[in-house]
């Protein structure tokens, strides 16, 4: 069973970042995500959604689509014709096709953000937790929402602030030192 995972950060390029770290950990093995998302308010207020999963899907639909539409096209006559009707046809029906992570979640925790900040959406399949919190530790961030375990929850989110102890340490010791 997948685990669903929603951290807020308070600068719009971390979300990026923290996904940029994780599809390189994934590279690894040690975490597997079956859809993952990002969500940036701007400074004028507009929120904009950065999917995975989606698009692939798409363009994985149009392509079978333009297949079978050819093989039809060609038993009947026409197999450029129906094979672009049917890719098309497809395109738009794999478009909207909700897959992965709710749309209509993301969108309310992206209207819920403040102008600058950002949230990454992870649906996580598989997880080694003790290779992956310390690269996401670098990033900081709040997690918003989680299916996860409350002790698995609490673990993270420690992680998560574990940057944040660190930055506070060291403004603390620039001013004393000062």
């Amino acid at each position: 069973m997948s685990d669903l995972i929603a951290i807020t950060y308070t600068e719009s390029n971390s979300a990026f970042a923290a996904l940029d770290e994780l599809s390189r950990l994934q590279k690894e093995r040690v975490i597997a995500l079956e859809d993952a998302a990002v969500a940036t308010m701007n400074e004028k207020g507009k929120v904009k959604v950065k999917q995975t999963l989606e698009s692939q899907h798409t363009g994985a639909v149009a392509t079978w689509g333009f297949f079978w539409g050819f093989l039809i096209g060609l038993i009947f006559g026409g197999p450029i014709f129906w094979g672009l009707l049917t890719a098309l046809l497809s395109g738009l029906i794999g478009k909207s096709t909700d897959l992965g992570i709710d749309n209509t979640f993301i969108k309310e925790v992206g209207d819920s953000l403040e102008p600058g900040q950002s949230a990454l959406f992870l649906l996580v399949a598989k997880i080694t937790p003790d290779k992956v919190l310390p690269h996401l530790e670098k990033f900081g961030g709040t997690v918003r929402q989680t299916s996860l375990s409350k002790e698995d929850e609490a673990n993270l989110q420690k992680a998560l602030d574990h940057k944040q102890v660190k930055e506070a340490a060291g403004d603390t010791l620039e001013v004393e030192g000062t």
